[in-house]
C-alpha cells in the first residue's frame, strides 16, 4: 500500500483561507476536528477533498448529522477524532493517532504509544497565537507518520478600540445573566474560554461592579492586544 498524505484542520470558525485551500489539495483527503461555525465551510471542503469531519462546540443545529467523536482507519492506521481532548471518554485501545482541536494551539504528542495530533487553527487569529494547519504523510508498510507544521505569518490585527472591549465585557454580563456556560460565552463572543471565564469570575465575585471595574481589574486596557477579531 502507497504512503497517503493528509490534511488535519481545525477550528476554521466560518474563514477558509485560499492559503489554506492550496495546501489541501496536495492531500488525499482531509480531516477537520470541528469549530467549523458555518455550514459553508463543510461545502468548501468537500469540493476540494474527501472530508472526515467532526462537530465541535459552536456547531449547532446544522452540524448535528455530524458526530462529536469517531474512529477511522486509513493507510492501515486507526484514528480517532474528537473536538475536545478533555471530552475523551472511550478506551482508546489500538487507536493509533487521536486528532483534536478547540485549543487554537499546534500540538504533537505522544503518549502510551499514541499519536496525539492537534493542528492549531486556520481560522481567524485568536490571541497571538499563529495560524497553523498540520499535513501527515502515512507510510502503512513501516506503519510510519511524518508530521509537517504549516503556518502563516499572519500580522496581529490592531487592538480593538476601547468601546469594543467595553461592549465585549458588556455582553458577557448580560450573558451571564441568561445563564450561559463559560464555554458558550466564550464561543459565541469568539474569545477564548480563559478570558471568558475571568471575565465572569470578577463578575460573580464582585457584587455591584461595573463594566469600567470590571476592566480596571483586569488591566484589560493595558492587555487589550491579547484580544481576538472574529
Amino acid at each position: 500500500m502507497e504512503a497517503c498524505r493528509i490534511a488535519i484542520i481545525s477550528d476554521t470558525h466560518g474563514l477558509l483561507r485560499e492559503e489554506v485551500k492550496e495546501r489541501l489539495k496536495t492531500c488525499e483527503r482531509i480531516l477537520h476536528a470541528g469549530d467549523f461555525d458555518k455550514p459553508e465551510i463543510l461545502r468548501q471542503l468537500e469540493e476540494i477533498r474527501p472530508v472526515c469531519a467532526v462537530r465541535g462546540n459552536v456547531d449547532k443545529g446544522w452540524a448535528e448529522h455530524l458526530p462529536a467523536e469517531q474512529e477511522i482507519t486509513l493507510a492501515g492506521f486507526r484514528i480517532y477524532m474528537i473536538h475536545n481532548r478533555k471530552n475523551i471518554s472511550r478506551e482508546l485501545s489500538g487507536v493509533d493517532i487521536v486528532v483534536c482541536g478547540h485549543s487554537h494551539r499546534y500540538g504533537e504528542k505522544r503518549e502510551d504509544g499514541i499519536l496525539y495530533l492537534n493542528p492549531g487553527s486556520c481560522g481567524p487569529r485568536r490571541f497571538r497565537l499563529p495560524i497553523t494547519m498540520m499535513i501527515v504523510t502515512l507510510y502503512p508498510g513501516e506503519h510510519r507518520v511524518k508530521t509537517e507544521r504549516i503556518e502563516w505569518d499572519c500580522r496581529a490585527p490592531e487592538p480593538p478600540a476601547e468601546k469594543d472591549l467595553h461592549k465585549l465585557v458588556k455582553t458577557i454580563i448580560k450573558e451571564v445573566r441568561s445563564g450561559r456556560t463559560v464555554e458558550e460565552i466564550a464561543a459565541r463572543n469568539h474569545v477564548e474560554e480563559e478570558l471568558a471565564e475571568q471575565i465572569c469570575r470578577f463578575y460573580l465575585t464582585h457584587p455591584g461592579v461595573d463594566v469600567d471595574g470590571i476592566l480596571n481589574r483586569m488591566e484589560l486596557r493595558s492587555r487589550s492586544e491579547k484580544i481576538p477579531h472574529s
